[in-house]
């Protein structure tokens, strides 16, 4: 072989070896995988039932933190002071801000023959049914409620942190707020004449009130 070829051959063989590197591509890595849940949620109780034994309950910690207490030398201010205090508050806002999203996984929304106070001619309820209905109508609306309950459970753990009685008034104002908004959507929508009434009545005594000097109210 003369040395031209042997040139030629060595060329050649130089741009085999390149070419399996050159025209293929390195692989965009993988994406991350999501990290799933060990294991499935699987609901226990009903809504009804989460509300009244875990909601509820620790809504009370936060409704029952600031009081204006009638006594026979007139009336008190119930405010928290001590350590204990503000960590019975803060444990009602945790149990909120955790307990709500439970309410994000399909679940009864009753007790198995429970049908609310939704038949007869004095219903105010709406039946399981009716409260389902209107879930899967406009589940955006259902997650909404949901958000602004969870919404004022983290102002209070705000405030528990700043230990500031005084936001704790308008925080109890907030939370009864939010639980009304959705009872009146998805419970007792016959009521809501009766609520109205009383927040005219709640807003006219509240006037009187700051006219007399008495601005805060519980």
């Amino acid at each position: 072989m003369t040395a031209d070829r042997r040139v030629v051959c060595a060329g050649l063989l130089a741009v085999a070896l390149c070419a399996p590197g050159c025209s293929s591509s390195t692989p965009p890595p993988a994406p991350p995988k999501a990290l799933a849940l060990w294991g499935d949620l699987k609901p226990v109780v009903s809504v009804k039932e989460l509300m009244r034994d875990m909601i509820d309950p620790a809504s009370d910690n936060i409704f029952d933190a600031v009081k204006i207490v009638s006594t026979r030398q007139g009336t008190v201010d119930r405010v928290p002071k001590t350590d204990e205090d503000w960590s019975k508050i803060r444990i009602g806002a945790v149990t909120i801000v955790e307990g709500v999203y439970l309410l994000k996984i399909p679940r009864p929304f009753t007790p198995d023959g429970d049908q609310n106070n939704s038949t007869g001619p004095d219903a105010t309820e709406l039946s399981p049914a009716q409260i389902k209905a209107k879930l899967e109508a406009d589940p955006v609306l259902w997650n909404a409620k949901i958000e602004a309950l969870r919404n004022v459970g983290l102002e209070v753990l705000e405030i528990v942190k700043k230990r500031k009685v005084d936001e704790l008034w308008d925080a109890g104002g907030n939370l009864d707020q939010a639980c009304e908004a959705c009872h009146i959507e998805y419970w007792y929508p016959g009521d809501k004449a009766v609520l109205l009434d009383r927040r005219i009545q709640e807003r006219y005594e509240q006037s009187l009130g700051e006219k007399a000097g008495r601005g805060r109210r519980p």
